[in-house]
């Protein structure tokens, strides 16, 4: 081990990184409809008054969608840096990570209509 932690070091990391949701969610309008999409989900879990279970599912399934859109994000934009015109291979490579998003997406779906389908029917 090289010696004690370096709390700057980390403190400006997690600056950069505060920095970079901050971007993610300004300037990228599928991080925004994730947003939105989260912000409906809280509100349905505090009406239907999930369990801790349900909760803990359910912030699996957002930090997973919004990491993979984060990840998605990066991948698209150093895409467009190391190839600015049009790249059959950089196409690949940016659907590709398109697709990851929408695979956790989907599951993120599936995993709310397990918890929310139940009670909704229950309460209607």
């Amino acid at each position: 081990m090289k010696g004690p932690i370096n709390i700057l070091k980390a403190v400006r990391s997690f600056r950069y990184a505060g920095v970079g949701i901050y971007n993610l969610f300004r300037y990228e309008n599928n991080a925004r409809i994730h947003l939105l999409a989260c912000i409906f989900v809280v509100i349905a879990g505090v009406f239907f008054d999930i369990s801790s279970a349900e909760w803990s599912l359910l912030v699996i399934q957002i930090g997973l969608v919004w990491s993979a859109e984060a990840v998605n994000t990066a991948v698209e934009k150093l895409a467009d840096v190391v190839s600015p015109e049009y790249h059959p291979g950089i196409k690949v490579v940016k659907d590709t990570a398109a697709a990851a998003v929408l695979i956790l997406a989907i599951s993120a779906v599936i995993v709310g209509g397990i918890i929310f389908i139940p009670k909704a029917l229950l309460f209607f």
